[in-house]
């Protein structure tokens, strides 16, 4: 049987800062993002605490959405890579959000539509609003990386409905 398509998830990897020193002076880092059985990475960024990755990463995703998980590795070359910390981010917030874009037939412009504050389903340093943006509803969100001594990640998310409301199937690769 295929699946149906939700919608694609767009996960922007826009920066990280004081990331954590995993080599003598610096690091190496790449993140690594994995939706449902899915997983992406960005590319490595040599000896930076502050990398900019502006860095797209397009998931195919269906219902229900789940986590999204960031995990931030340091590339070595001789040994196994080193962990940096990681993050998760709660994905139902932005399918809610997409179903009250449907309810108030939003078509064009700008509307905030809901905002989510840090808890437990998220690593979230401050509240981040959900927003339709010409098509597309946009979370930016700052995250606070776990298991390590400091280091934030910000991202931006989009997600865009399947074009038929009823979601035609997907067929997997």
């Amino acid at each position: 049987m295929e699946e149906v398509a939700a919608g694609l998830l767009k996960v922007i990897i826009v920066q990280g800062k004081n990331l954590v020193i995993r080599d003598f002076t610096s690091s190496d880092p790449y993140v690594v993002v994995k939706v449902g059985n899915q997983s992406a990475k960005t590319k490595v960024i040599n000896s930076c605490l502050n990398p900019v990755w502006n860095e797209e990463l397009i998931f195919t995703v269906k219902e229900p959405l789940g986590i999204l998980n960031l995990e931030v590795f340091d590339r070595d070359r001789f040994k196994s890579d080193d962990k940096m910390g990681h993050a998760f981010l709660d994905l139902q917030p932005l399918l809610s959000a997409s179903k009250l874009k449907r309810a108030l037939q939003l078509t064009s412009g700008e509307t905030k539509l809901r905002k989510v504050a840090p808890d437990c389903d998220n690593c979230l340093l401050a509240s981040s609003c959900i927003t339709y943006v010409n098509g597309e509803i946009v979370m930016d969100a700052c995250l606070r990386l776990c298991d390590v001594e400091s280091g934030e990640l910000y991202v931006t998310i989009k997600w865009i409905d399947h074009p038929s409301s009823a979601a035609a199937p997907v067929k997997k690769a």
